[in-house]
């Protein structure tokens, strides 16, 4: 029956030994538009119940045999009669047996005589009250899915799974048995969304919730959405619970392990079922699952512990050629699991919006006025928070994720620019790092060409930085390369100036625009060798007609050191930490205090 059927023709189950009541009752409630039915018992009561699910239940309490109270009580036992209103009649009126009813379950109670002429009313208003308690309940009902369970297979999403977590730990602690839990990764399955479609995908997942679903189930009761619509686990205290992560992740939770071997054969199964193709109308891919196991209290005493110990599991058993599974050992937690693990999340971060860019302003020494604007990746990772660029830019470099990186941040930057100029500020440059693995590319030059023509961007205002330890690799080469470069109308800037040993033949020769000092240079100054330096490279800059930009200016002391030897712009915390881009705008409106 509808929600409309329902308010329009609700189904009223009148129950009462006395014929001439129930006849009464009938005429006030279909004068109303109701469908009555009649019982004349407690157990008729019950069976129509069962049978015809009635909107409300209209019920004396005395009854021979079975009374009202105990129909009552039977009911509310029963999914179906948890939420459906109750109307007990009774010619007892005092508090203790009104009580009784409400106790036994009852939503209204009315005593003797009844008002006849109300009697329809009542029961209209009892149920469009229920109907708002159901749509509320529904509300909730589904709020919590959203909330623990993952919509697409409807296993426990990562909340329910640590919540359940912390509570087998805790039930394990005093225990012998163990708790077992698996990170299971498919392999490669981006490739599976982008030859044949998310839809298929999709699909593709739900068909691995129901594998795992029917080869845990011969191991033990399993934590699922029970069917009355309250989305409550079904299974024992201690059952295994299934949960999808997100995305390809899959979590399986075993408690009551008394040795490894019952892990393993699980594994082993989990393993050859996952791998069999999934039927998808015209394709039948084949997605093998990687496995971490994790053990209580073995691998980790809490539950952040044995996840994370499962996952680097699961990261070593992809390492060792994927399509298997491994324990967790302490030897794992090594910096080439962790790597590998870096590569992989980096490479969803570039695809999943996962990076921002902050930018740090360069500032004119003689006026204070903002000279340029340097562009700084950030990693906000949806579960780790900000990642430092001191982690994620070796990986990229390592990797070779740095190339595809440089390309996002020259495209972000300059859309960011664009959004500038239309607010009437463009008299600023902005400085873009080069790393050394995309400056020994032969076509460098041709690549950023076709990066500013895709935006159509004046190249006069983009600085690109390379390190001095890059461009004196090959230094002879390079000057071809930094040439082409410069004829593009970019200007050149040669970062962390002062730690590459450059040759000074190299350095006249090199159609280069700024040195930048390095930090660690102007954090010695202060001190005679610190200052010695500092001046040595000023002096250097000068001599060769170049631009000079300080980084890394923490303190006033260190910013009047510089002006005072001539440096052309600061760079540093003490002016400005690098912000956001949504930011930028409030800092170009007023020059900084030099």
């Amino acid at each position: 029956m509808s929600e409309t059927d329902s308010r329009e023709n609700p189904t009223i189950l009148v129950t009462d030994d006395d014929a001439m009541t129930r006849m009464l009752t009938r005429q006030c409630l279909e004068a109303e538009g109701m469908i009555v039915l009649e019982a004349e018992n407690g157990p008729a009561a019950i069976d129509l119940f069962v049978r015809e699910s009635p909107d409300l239940v209209f019920m004396d309490v005395q009854m021979p045999g079975m009374s009202g109270l105990e129909v009552c009580e039977r009911i509310r036992r029963m999914p179906q009669g948890r939420d459906v209103p109750i109307l007990l009649v009774t010619g007892a009126d005092d508090e203790e047996s009104i009580d009784r009813g409400f106790r036994a379950g009852a939503t209204q109670y009315k005593t003797k005589p009844l008002n006849w002429s109300l009697l329809g009313r009542d029961v209209k208003f009892m149920l469009r009250s229920s109907q708002h308690v159901q749509a509320l309940k529904r509300q909730e009902d589904r709020l919590r899915y959203l909330a623990y369970y993952d919509p697409l297979t409807s296993l426990p999403n990562r909340r329910s799974f640590t919540e359940e977590l912390d509570r087998l730990v805790l039930t394990h602690h005093n225990k012998d048995a163990h708790v077992a839990v698996m990170f299971i990764d498919l392999d490669h399955f981006k490739r599976i969304n982008d030859s044949i479609g998310h839809a298929r995908g999709d699909r593709l997942l739900v068909e691995i919730a129901k594998r795992l679903t029917d080869q845990l189930s011969d191991y033990g009761d399993i934590n699922i959405l029970s069917d009355v619509g309250d989305y409550q686990y079904l299974g024992v205290e201690e059952s295994i619970i299934i949960a999808r992560l997100g995305g390809d992740e899959f979590t399986v939770v075993i408690p009551n392990v008394e040795d490894d071997e019952k892990v393993t054969d699980i594994a082993k199964r989990i393993l050859h079922s996952l791998s069999q193709p999934v039927e998808l109308q015209s394709h039948n891919p084949v997605v093998t699952p990687s496995i971490g196991i994790a053990l209580f209290p073995k691998d980790g005493t809490d539950p952040d512990t044995l996840v994370r110990n499962a996952d680097t599991a699961m990261y070593a058993a992809k390492s060792m050629g994927r399509s298997c599974y491994r324990f967790y050992k302490d030897d794992m937690n090594s910096s080439a699991v962790e790597l590998l693990k870096m590569e992989e999340e980096l490479r969803e971060a570039l695809v999943d919006n996962q990076l921002e860019l902050h930018y740090q302003p360069l500032v004119n020494s003689s006026d204070g006025a903002l000279a340029g604007l340097e562009a700084l990746v950030r990693w906000n990772h949806p579960e780790r928070g900000m990642i430092s660029p001191g982690e994620f830019i070796p990986v990229a470099e390592q990797t070779g994720q740095i190339i595809d990186l440089t390309a996002w941040v020259m495209k972000e930057a300059i859309k960011d620019c664009k959004i500038w100029e239309q607010a009437g500020f463009s008299n600023f440059k902005i400085s873009i790092n080069i790393s050394a693995l995309e400056f020994n590319h032969d076509d460098l030059a041709s690549h950023v060409t076709d990066l500013f023509d895709e935006v159509d961007f004046n190249k006069h205002r983009v600085q690109l930085e390379l390190t001095e330890s890059a461009i004196m690799t090959d230094a002879q080469a390079n000057i071809k390369k930094l040439s082409e470069l410069c004829d593009l109308g970019v200007t050149l800037a040669v970062d962390d100036f002062g730690t590459g040993y450059s040759s000074l033949s190299y350095l006249r020769q090199f159609p280069i625009n700024v040195l930048k000092i390095d930090r660690s240079f102007v954090m010695g100054i202060g001190t005679e060798n610190g200052n010695a330096i500092v001046d040595a490279i000023t002096s250097l800059a000068k001599a060769l007609n170049l631009g000079l930009v300080a980084e890394g200016v923490e303190t006033k002391e260190q910013m009047d050191y510089l002006v005072a030897s001539g440096c052309d712009t600061l760079q540093g915390f003490y002016l400005s930490r690098p912000v956001p881009a949504k930011n930028i705008i409030g800092l170009l409106t007023k020059p900084f205090e030099i």
